[in-house]
């Protein structure tokens, strides 16, 4: 996990291979907790209930604190774990991966389940879009339209993320911009608007950042 945040998945995606005629689907799935995953698992095994087995694997927490995995009936460690070990790998968290096997008639031997569970929770985090969330802050702008060039200027040159905009009276901006660049980032736009743009700033957190979208 990177020292100044950590990986997550921004929406649901799966991915789908076949080994020995053998279906291997892989849901992947952003969960802020156990319940939460918990209550993904029930949804997707009713889903896929004429499958032969449902296993999964989660990992929860900003520091991965919390996981846990399962074989579904699968040989004991051929399934849960080597899931468990993908995510890992991928250095992501808040994510469950529920991988349902279509039995197709042919055994695979405990070396080809461990490879198929393998390659089927890969192929799902691939078509996944990953976000690092990185310790920030967010930053609300309020601004008069004679400055809104010259801020959305340095903005785009500083590749701070803009959340969102909107137009009345005056120009209010919203941007997330990371911890460590946050009081550079209000003196310069205090120095660009000759301290005429309203600044305020909100609570440090974990955010995604459109720049850090892998």
């Amino acid at each position: 996990m990177d020292s100044n945040g950590y990986k997550v998945v921004k929406a649901p995606a799966s991915g789908e291979i076949v080994e020995k005629k053998s279906r291997f689907i892989a849901n992947v799935i952003p969960v802020a907790d156990t319940g939460e995953a918990e209550a993904e698992i029930a949804r997707i095994s009713k889903q896929y209930w004429d499958a032969r087995h449902n296993c999964y694997a989660f990992v929860i927490g900003e520091k991965s604190e919390i996981t846990r995995c399962s074989d579904n009936g699968e040989p004991s460690g051929t399934a849960g774990k080597p899931i468990l070990e993908v995510i890992t790998g991928a250095g992501l968290t808040n994510v469950l991966i529920v991988v349902t096997r279509y039995f197709g008639g042919v055994l695979l031997g405990t070396g080809g389940l461990v490879r198929a569970y393998t390659q089927a929770a890969q192929e799902g985090i691939a078509n996944a879009e990953i976000a690092l969330m990185q310790k920030a802050l967010p930053l609300a702008l309020g601004l008069g339209y004679d400055m809104i060039n010259n801020v959305q200027y340095y903005l785009r040159q500083e590749e701070i993320f803009v959340e969102n905009e909107a137009y009345g009276e005056s120009v209010d901006i919203k941007v997330i911009v990371p911890s460590d660049r946050v009081e550079k980032v209000m003196d310069d736009l205090t120095q660009k608007t000759n301290g005429q743009i309203r600044i305020t700033k909100g609570d440090e957190g974990y955010y995604p950042l459109k720049s850090n979208w892998i």
